[in-house]
């Protein structure tokens, strides 16, 4: 099967979408290639809790945070960290994009029907110098709809050019190598996979059952990162700077997140730069429902669980709850082992805890606010974190503290954890509660947070003492490494063109979205400020769609 378009995109998810939709309103002919089903358009995206990084808006200022251009580019630059030759493009699509969020990209979005919630999130708080890692201030938009509320305009966008015949959707169809002649990639082949039945999420076949050769004037690759490829994962681990890779590791993405697109490119003589550069959490949980293999969930906490590595020891400052993502990462790997564990009570768990993804937030999904009042406003813990606390196999409740550590240990297949040594510093940390003035860096940091009327109205529990019964019972969770998002990638410019090794234009090769780094080939640097993943994806393909279609 041989066919001809003005442009083809690899990968049918939110960068993919957002350049179709692009190169549809300029009138172009696209062919969009996905590998798995009709029900996987969207990709990672769907499954996202759909936060989106804005700076100075409209929720913003409603919440009395003050905002600007100038301090988000300090946050940004302080976690990026930019410090290679080839940071050259990465740091220009930061700037660029800290411009897009402080400047057009609410108006453009809201344009289009995408609302937010109210109150705005505080993630990556960071914990160290100004000039650091971290948010000085919360900028997590969450999309009202989360995941499938970010798709929506533009799944809408391109139905619409498939309706009037500019766009084709190819499911099913896998790419393998780009074609090139007299040097300009002018084509993809591939095969045609055996159609599938399986659920959105869900591992696909890969029986072939056929082949195709499309051509065109320009090809956008916007095929995702290497997460669900947890060998790949090792490989590209940065050692040196995180310590050992993991030798267990828990998917926070579908299997078909397997990077094969990345060396396809550069095949077709394409430039990847900052493969080593990663995002990985800290606070993932085996999911009780699994639904590709594999699969966790992050947990995203307040700032009061009593966070403890495998040896029992209380982590330190910066390392608390929602602060350094990376610090943390490293801080855990520095024991030899690839889990930690949080201890807390019922009171912080009702207030504090949330899961990422859209499946674990029907409420907000749904874009029901009764739905959400009725589950966040509750006596106790959302309907998704109460199935996780009753059927989770990495949680643990108790109401007697040495009976919590019994099982902890019984669950980690070790006795690594002192009852006595767990106590003295739960009990050390419930003294520092009596006063409005702390010494420990964590209490002072929940007081601070609930300084933030946000904060405090969802986010953080009344600080109180672990052990009093009244606030019990105690809960232990086992977090595991969740692999996430991929940093680097194929090295391109600001207008999504794949650069080569000698950092020129690959002709006709286009890049966006998480296997172009989110940009530039890694425009977060070594570090992410969340909120920016989904962002990076909406403003990379906006623009290699729009340098595609001239």
């Amino acid at each position: 099967m041989a066919e001809h378009a003005d442009a083809i995109i690899v990968g049918g998810g939110l960068a993919g979408l957002v350049a179709a939709a692009e190169l549809g309103d300029a009138g172009k002919r696209v062919i969009l290639l996905e590998q798995e089903g009709q029900n996987a358009l969207g990709g990672q995206a769907f499954w996202s809790l759909g936060g989106l990084f804005l700076v100075d808006s409209p929720e913003q200022r409603r919440m009395r945070i003050r905002d600007s251009r100038e301090l988000a580019l300090q946050d940004w630059m302080g976690s990026a960290q930019f410090d290679r030759a080839e940071d050259f493009w990465p740091r220009k699509v930061a700037e660029a994009y800290v411009d897009f969020a402080a400047g057009e990209m609410r108006g453009w979005l809201h344009s289009m029907g995408m609302r937010w919630f109210p109150v705005v999130g505080w993630a990556e708080r960071g914990g160290g110098l100004a000039t650091g890692h971290g948010n000085s201030v919360p900028r997590f938009h969450l999309i009202w709809g989360t995941g499938p509320g970010v798709l929506e305009p533009f799944i809408r966008r391109v139905r619409a050019h498939v309706e009037a015949g500019r766009i084709v959707l190819k499911f099913r169809h896998r790419a393998s190598r780009l074609i090139k002649t007299n040097g300009a990639v002018t084509g993809v082949t591939g095969e045609v996979l055996e159609p599938t039945t399986v659920e959105r999420g869900q591992q696909s076949s890969r029986t072939v059952a056929g082949e195709f050769e499309f051509w065109a004037d320009a090809v956008l690759v916007t095929s995702g990162g290497i997460g669900g490829d947890h060998e790949l994962v090792r490989r590209n681990w940065p050692v040196e700077r995180l310590g050992p890779a993991p030798k267990r590791m828990i998917s926070g993405v579908p299997h078909h997140v397997d990077g094969r697109m990345i060396g396809i490119a550069e095949q077709a003589g394409a430039a990847i730069i900052n493969a080593d550069r990663m995002w990985h959490y800290t606070e993932g949980v085996e999911n009780w429902s699994p639904i590709w293999p594999n699969h966790g969930i992050r947990i995203l906490p307040g700032p009061s669980s009593l966070w403890f590595d495998a040896l029992g020891r209380r982590l330190e400052p910066p390392f608390m709850p929602g602060f350094d993502t990376l610090g943390t990462l490293k801080r855990i790997l520095s024991t030899g082992h690839d889990y930690s564990w949080f201890i807390l009570t019922h009171a912080i768990i009702r207030k504090e805890f949330a899961l990422s993804g859209s499946e674990q937030n029907p409420d907000m999904t749904s874009k029901s606010w009764l739905a959400v009042l009725k589950s966040r406003r509750g006596a106790g813990a959302p309907p998704p974190v109460r199935a996780f606390m009753e059927k989770g196999p990495d949680f643990i409740v108790r109401s007697d503290l040495g009976e919590l550590v019994a099982e902890m240990n019984r669950l980690a297949g070790n006795d690594l954890l002192d009852p006595s040594a767990i106590r003295a510093q739960i009990e050390a940390r419930d003294r520092e509660i009596a006063n409005p003035f702390s010494k420990d860096a964590q209490v002072t940091a929940i007081r601070g947070a609930r300084s933030y009327l946000g904060d405090r109205l969802v986010r953080t529990a009344k600080p109180h003492r672990i052990l009093d019964p009244a606030n019990g019972p105690l809960i232990a969770v086992r977090l595991n490494i969740l692999t996430r998002k991929t940093l680097g990638g194929l090295h391109t410019n600001l207008d999504g063109q794949v650069l080569d090794a000698a950092g020129e234009p690959v002709p006709g090769l286009y890049a966006a979205g998480e296997v172009a780094g989110f940009g530039g080939g890694g425009y977060h640097g070594y570090n992410a400020l969340e909120g920016t993943f989904l962002g990076g994806c909406i403003f990379s393909g906006r623009n290699a769609g729009r340098k595609a279609a001239k």
